[in-house]
C-alpha cells in the first residue's frame, strides 16, 4: 500500500510567526494557489484521510472525486496548550531556552502545558495503523505529525523529528505493508 503524506498549504498571513498547532485557520493567497496546483498535479489516489482541521479538510474536499474520505483527528497538529495563537517571539521571551524541550525531551516536555512528543508519536502511530486499506491513500496533515511519523519509520529518536518536517504542500511517499 502506498501512502502519500501531504502537508497542508501555507496558512493565512495573520498567523505568520505564531504558534498554531491546534488553532484552526484558513490559507494565505499563496496557500490557495498551492492548493490549486496540488489538485491539478496530484497522482491518482484511492482514498483521502485528513485531520479535520480547516487547513486539511478544505484541501481534502477539493481533491475528492467519488472516493472514500476519512476524517481522523489523530492526524491533527500537536497541542501546544496555552502557547496556541501566541507569537513565537513572545513565547521565547517568556520561556527562553525551555522551549527547546520539544526537541531535547520529547517524552516528558509539554510545550505550553500541551502534548508531549511521545503522546504525539503514539497517536500518529495509531493513525498510521488505522489507515484504510487501498492501493494509494493520501493523508492531508500537518508538519508535526508527518515529521514524527517519518522519524519513527526511519528508526530515529523523537529528538530528530524536527529533521523530518516537510515544507507546506510537499508530498512524502511511504510504503505501508498490510496483512
Amino acid at each position: 500500500m502506498r501512502v502519500l503524506l501531504l502537508r497542508h498549504p501555507p496558512v493565512a498571513l495573520a498567523w505568520k510567526g505564531r504558534c498554531y498547532g491546534r488553532s484552526d485557520m484558513g490559507w494565505s493567497r499563496e496557500g490557495w494557489a498551492m492548493a490549486r496546483r496540488i489538485v491539478r498535479d496530484l497522482p491518482v489516489v484511492d482514498a483521502v484521510v485528513h485531520s479535520g482541521a480547516l487547513r486539511t479538510r478544505r484541501l481534502a474536499t477539493m481533491l475528492v472525486q467519488d472516493m472514500p474520505v476519512v476524517e481522523d483527528p489523530r492526524w491533527l497538529e500537536r497541542d501546544f496548550g496555552r502557547w496556541e495563537g501566541r507569537r513565537w517571539d513572545a513565547i521565547w521571551r517568556e520561556s527562553g531556552a525551555e522551549m527547546d524541550g520539544m526537541m531535547t525531551d520529547p517524552d516528558t516536555y509539554r510545550p505550553g502545558g500541551g502534548e508531549t512528543g511521545r503522546e504525539l508519536a503514539d497517536r500518529v502511530a495509531a493513525a498510521w495503523d488505522a489507515l484504510p486499506v487501498h492501493a494509494t491513500v493520501l493523508v492531508v496533515a500537518h508538519g508535526g505529525p508527518i515529521a514524527t511519523l517519518r522519524a519513527l519509520r526511519a528508526g530515529q529518536p523523537l529528538t530528530r523529528a524536527v529533521d523530518f518536517i516537510p515544507p507546506c504542500g510537499e508530498i512524502v511517499p511511504l510504503q505501508r505493508y498490510c496483512q
